[in-house]
């Protein structure tokens, strides 16, 4: 099982930036993939991000490519999300989680098998 540990949200405004972090210990993340995923208040949790951790591919949720971009640190075992022009509709809770990596990165939230706590994200207008 792998630790998690989000953080790096906070409040911003309209078309301001953030950047999360995702910090893992207790196992190697070779052979798995790192997503984020967030929860709007009142609506399902929707996937956002997800990276391949042995070669960094990224995808994407189409209501964030080209705003938002995932990242991985191999020394600090970390993925970053980093958000920029930011809208009230990102406002959230923002959570990273971790799976296998199969040929189709995971998308879904029952391929996932560890979860962080989350931290939130709140875009003011």
């Amino acid at each position: 099982q792998v630790q998690l540990v989000e953080s790096g949200g906070g409040l911003v405004q309209t078309g301001g930036s953030l950047r999360l972090s995702c910090a893992a210990s207790g196992r190697t993340l070779s052979n798995y993939a790192v997503g984020w995923f967030r929860q709007a208040p009142g609506k399902e949790r929707e996937f956002v991000a997800v990276i391949r951790w042995n070669n960094g591919f990224p995808m994407y949720a189409d209501s964030v490519k080209g705003r938002f971009t995932i990242s991985k640190e191999n020394a600090k075992n970390t993925v970053y999300l980093q958000m920029n022009r930011l809208k009230p509709e990102d406002t959230a809770v923002y959570y990273c989680a971790t799976g296998p990596a199969y040929v189709n990165l995971p998308s879904r939230e029952h391929q996932y098998d560890d979860w962080g706590q989350g931290t939130q994200v709140t875009v003011s207008s």
